[in-house]
């Protein structure tokens, strides 16, 4: 009876049809050797024999993983306080909102520090990012830089420099010569992040990829991707505006929903430090269908302005546009509005806004948004330095939201002296603030209504 003969690849495990001087999994050379018997039989399977675990108990005894900075302390905040150590960071926006601006600021920084950073990217040649990085002053600072999409040749020059950090510019170009799809292929894009993560956790540096999104605003190429890294980023910000939003959605090594602000200047990204000041700047004085809502992104409060305008519609159907919030959430307020209070507005066009280009998610904004259109409707301003925070549920009760007392701590400190909360926030109103504490949204109305009667 012949022998089975199989042949597998002795650097990567991987079985083979038949003997080649090159893997076709790993590019590996002279790897490929004969396997017979069962050792053939299980390599013609595709099957290799199980290994048993080695178990640990909950506790442990390791220490934290050691982060660093990156010199830019609102991309640090995101992070969780600083990049960790072989972790692989995925950062997604619309094109032109500076993701390729921020990582290279990024990596001068941390290689002006001391770390070493090398920057590949597949898109622009070596002198475009010379050239930017010499309109942002940053031309003096040893990062190293190279242009490819090819993946072994990225790999291969990665494992023989073991950076610190670095920075692929964008995962869409990037692909492998044994994949024969297109590069931004499904199979491509999987392949790619699966080998810049093998390679983040098997010489201790942290990956940062930059990916394209679609027209809805997800990372481009299937979701497994962002399964497959530890913390995902998107920059967020209308181009029309000059701040840009950082946000963790996803953060192995830190809190997820963390928010960084940034100012878009000549010299690059700046961070902004007291978000709240910023987005009420160009806030005048108060005017009907504006209400400051008190929130909370990450681990930070911030106060913004929510604008609201009503207007007589001529069309059977009204216009509901609405920037910066959800267009489900406002639907809702307004069927409360309606059947709870009794305000009737299916004869008006409302416009919904939030300033500053911030996008909120949080249902806490649900009573600042009612007021907010309330005013509008009735043509009254709310009462002046006044903040509005609360959950509105179905039946029209207003609800307690997480951490009312950084939310007041905020506006006081940005010289508000009124809000309007849920009853639930009692045990933590402060001094110097007069809250009108409602239970119901039928409450503000008539609290509404009574100013116009004064």
């Amino acid at each position: 009876m012949a022998k089975k003969i199989a042949y597998v690849c002795s650097a990567c495990r991987s079985p083979q049809m038949k003997w080649s001087g090159r893997c076709g999994v790993c590019g590996e050379w002279n790897t490929i050797i004969e396997a017979t018997g069962d050792e053939a039989s299980r390599l013609a399977s595709g099957r290799r024999p199980g290994s048993p675990l080695e178990l640990v108990g909950l506790s442990s005894v390791d220490e934290p993983p050691e982060r660093r900075n990156l010199g830019i302390p609102e991309l640090d905040r995101v992070l969780g306080g600083g990049v960790v150590s072989a972790s692989a960071v995925l950062i997604g926006g619309d094109p032109g909102i500076g993701k390729s601006t921020l990582l290279l600021q990024a990596a001068a920084n941390f290689a002006a520090g001391g770390g070493s950073a090398v920057y590949i990217s597949g898109e622009e040649a070596t002198t475009q990012v010379q050239m930017r990085a010499e309109r942002l002053g940053l031309a003096s600072s040893p990062v190293m830089l190279a242009s490819e999409t090819g993946m072994r040749d990225i790999v291969a020059t990665l494992e023989a420099t073991r950076p610190d950090i670095a920075i692929v510019d964008s995962i869409q170009t990037m692909w492998l010569d044994g994949n024969e799809s297109a590069p931004g292929s499904v199979s491509q894009l999987r392949a790619a992040v699966h080998q810049f993560v093998q390679f983040a956790k098997r010489s201790g540096t942290a990956v940062f990829l930059i990916g394209h999104v679609t027209k809805e605003g997800q990372i481009a190429g299937p979701r497994a991707v962002e399964h497959m890294v530890d913390t995902v980023l998107y920059f967020e910000g209308e181009r029309s505006h000059q701040y840009r939003m950082l946000r963790a959605v996803k953060n192995r090594f830190g809190p997820a929903d963390e928010l960084g602000v940034f100012e878009m200047t000549g010299q690059g990204l700046q961070g902004v430090d007291n978000p709240s000041a910023m987005f009420l700047s160009e806030r005048g004085r108060p005017a009907p269908g504006s209400a400051v809502f008190a929130g909370i992104e990450g681990t930070r409060p911030v106060l913004v302005e929510i604008q609201a305008l009503v207007a007589q519609t001529a069309f059977p159907s009204p216009r509901r546009n609405v920037v910066g919030w959800d267009g489900n959430r406002l639907a809702m307020v307004l069927a409360v509005l309606e059947a709870r209070c009794g305000v009737g507005l299916g004869g008006h066009d409302l416009y919904l806004n939030i300033a500053g280009g911030i996008r909120i998610t949080e249902p806490a904004a649900d009573l600042a948004v009612a007021a907010a259109i309330l005013s509008a409707s009735a043509q009254r301003p709310l009462e002046p330095n006044t903040v509005a925070f609360g959950e509105i549920s179905l039946t029209g009760a207003l609800r307690p939201v997480p951490k009312p007392e950084q939310r007041l701590k905020e506006a006081k400190k940005l010289g508000f002296t009124r809000a309007l909360a849920p009853k639930g926030t009692k045990r933590v109103i402060l001094e110097g603030i007069e809250a009108t504490l409602l239970g119901e949204l039928h409450e503000f109305v008539r609290l509404l209504g009574s100013s116009d009667d004064d």
